[in-house]
């Protein structure tokens, strides 16, 4: 039990890491950067925030996944036999696969803004006319994927209070008598 309540506030709390520094950083950061009074400084400052906060965002959804692996290992036998939950656990991880996927393809769309970050910007993902294709087509995606991420990972959230409710010992009970 023990083991269960470490895994499951461990996978609790880097879900919410992930949503709360995906969701602060869209908004927050990306919306002060757009602030800067010179346009070559709003996709920099951007960058910057996000390269800091990187590292924690990975350990959180590889932290995410782990401790998910440990809860699903510990609670197989209810994966298997309770209804709902097996099918609740596929769905969550795939939502967790697809926003670990957007993440990653929302850092590589951000190195390639890094890149082209001396031509300035609206904001940092709102391009400037006159800047190269490039750095349109990376920013245009960037605001896009920006706020997948959050739905995404508040989708996991979600998902992972409803797996908690299903833990109840009456809801356990049921689930099992209609397996």
């Amino acid at each position: 039990m023990a083991g269960n309540l470490f895994a499951r506030s461990v996978h609790d709390l880097t879900a919410a890491a992930w949503f709360g520094g995906s969701l602060m950083g869209a908004v927050g950061l990306n919306g002060a950067a757009a602030e800067a009074k010179d346009p070559a400084e709003r996709t920099r400052l951007s960058i910057l925030g996000w390269k800091k906060w990187a590292p924690l965002q990975t350990a959180a959804i590889i932290g995410h996944f782990l401790a998910g692996l440990a809860i699903v290992g510990e609670n197989k036998g209810r994966v298997a036999k309770q209804d709902g939950v097996g099918s609740l656990t596929v769905y969550k991880t795939g939502v967790t696969a697809a926003g670990a996927l957007a993440t990653f393809y929302a850092g590589m769309l951000g190195r390639k803004v890094d890149k082209y970050s001396e031509e300035g910007a609206a904001g940092a993902t709102e391009p400037r006319p006159g800047a190269s294709k490039e750095l349109q087509s990376a920013q245009r995606q960037l605001k896009v994927v920006q706020w997948c991420i959050p739905v995404l990972s508040g989708a996991v959230i979600v998902m992972g209070a409803q797996h908690g409710e299903m833990q109840r010992a009456t809801n356990v009970f049921k689930g099992l008598l209609q397996s």
